[in-house]
């Protein structure tokens, strides 16, 4: 089955068509600048072509009708009718507590994602954009969301609990929801695959580190805790966002700064993490330069970053009454090795060694034979994760 992969963002759309046969990507893409001038579509195919176009794209309907006529173009396309297309799946960051898997997408289920908008007041109203594009321009052609937060949907109480009035939980359903699933789930089994042993028997922790990072704890195939909490903002030192804070610190910059609710959250989310504490980037690559060069406050922001990511392990390690494997996946867990052995070091009280040569390579297996727990860097694909579940449940629809 090809299936189209879309991650609908406020002005972007980015894109794959996959071959879920052969679990193959026939090309990818990306639109940019959705409503403002120059806007940009850049593709590359599965053989190496690309090409990038600019034009006036206005909305999401116009932007998919760009990516379409890309796809179907004789020079840089990849299919020769749309109908070749038999299911998009969308990347929807936000499920809230009424979906705990991907689903087949109904004017029902829109409703609900409309519901759930204050829970993801970025994310959602795009991914919906994204939905009735398609809808538009491919009516025929059955749609799939497949959520951020549904893998996470397995924690008990005691993990996705807050310590807040229960009665302000049921009210406006503030708990610890999760993100990032389908990498989590998709490189945790990678790992079993890789260790030749059941998924549901082993206790594993993924670190997917980006721009966005986030840890879990998977017991049993299931995921029971994770770093990301009510918002994307909690947890571990990122890019551009602060992760853990005492809750006082917002009030008390509230009252020292005269900020307003918006700012606040603009300051935390935008403002902090990697580039406020180095005042040099959000780009892990360039803290690293600095480190480098001795810059003391990248340094800082290096340590930050490390040691949060070592103290989630062991939090997770003695939480699940054990540890077998141990994962790190994204853009900085693929490609610092720099990272990684910071994170790993001191940990052979675990059962953590790691193979300085197999690190500094990127390889997919970097413990030692003798590490009682095995460290892996796996590639993470959550467009092929959206792709197999849209197929399998286009699939069942069909019987």
């Amino acid at each position: 089955m090809k299936v189209l992969v879309l991650n609908s963002g406020s002005s972007s759309i980015k894109y794959q068509l996959i071959d879920t046969e052969k679990k193959s990507q026939l090309a990818k893409g990306v639109v940019e600048r959705i409503g403002m001038s120059g806007a940009v579509l850049s593709q590359q195919r599965y053989d190496g072509d690309s090409l990038k176009i600019v034009g006036e794209i206005l909305d999401h309907s116009m932007g998919i009708e760009y990516v379409l006529g890309v796809l179907l173009s004789k020079t840089h396309g990849v299919i020769s009718f749309k109908e070749e297309i038999e299911a998009v799946g969308h990347r929807v960051v936000h499920g809230g507590e009424t979906f705990s898997d991907s689903i087949l997408i109904t004017d029902e289920v829109i409703n609900v994602l409309r519901d759930n908008i204050e829970l993801a007041p970025l994310h959602n109203p795009p991914n919906i954009k994204g939905i009735q594009a398609v809808k538009r321009i491919l009516p025929d052609v059955p749609q799939c969301a497949v959520f951020d937060t549904a893998f996470h949907s397995t924690m008990p109480h005691k993990a996705f609990l807050y310590g807040i009035p229960f009665e302000l939980y049921k009210k406006y359903k503030i708990r610890r929801y999760g993100f990032h699933g389908p990498s989590h789930w998709y490189v945790s089994n990678k790992a079993a695959e890789m260790m030749n042993k059941e998924f549901s028997d082993l206790k594993i922790v993924t670190a997917h580190l980006g721009n966005g990072c986030s840890m879990a704890a998977i017991k049993n195939g299931k995921s029971v805790d994770t770093s990301m909490g009510f918002t994307p903002l909690e947890g571990l030192l990122m890019g551009t966002r602060s992760g853990d804070i005492d809750p006082s610190i917002i009030t008390f910059l509230m009252g020292k700064e005269g900020l307003t609710l918006f700012e606040v959250n603009t300051l935390l989310n935008k403002h902090s993490g990697l580039t406020g504490v180095s005042g040099v980037s959000s780009d892990m690559r360039e803290i690293l330069s600095a480190v480098d060069e001795d810059n003391k406050k990248a340094i800082y922001a290096f340590d930050i970053f490390c040691y949060r990511i070592k103290k989630y392990l062991g939090a997770y390690a003695a939480a699940m009454g054990g540890l077998d494997a141990f994962v790190f996946t994204g853009g900085i867990g693929e490609n610092a090795p720099k990272i990684r052995k910071e994170v790993c070091r001191n940990l052979e009280f675990l059962g953590i060694e790691i193979d300085e040569e197999n690190n500094n390579a990127n390889s997919d297996l970097i413990s030692k034979e003798s590490s009682k727990v095995k460290v892996f860097c796996i590639p993470t694909n959550e467009e092929l994760v959206i792709a197999t579940d849209t197929e399998k449940i286009v699939t069942n629809a069909k019987k």
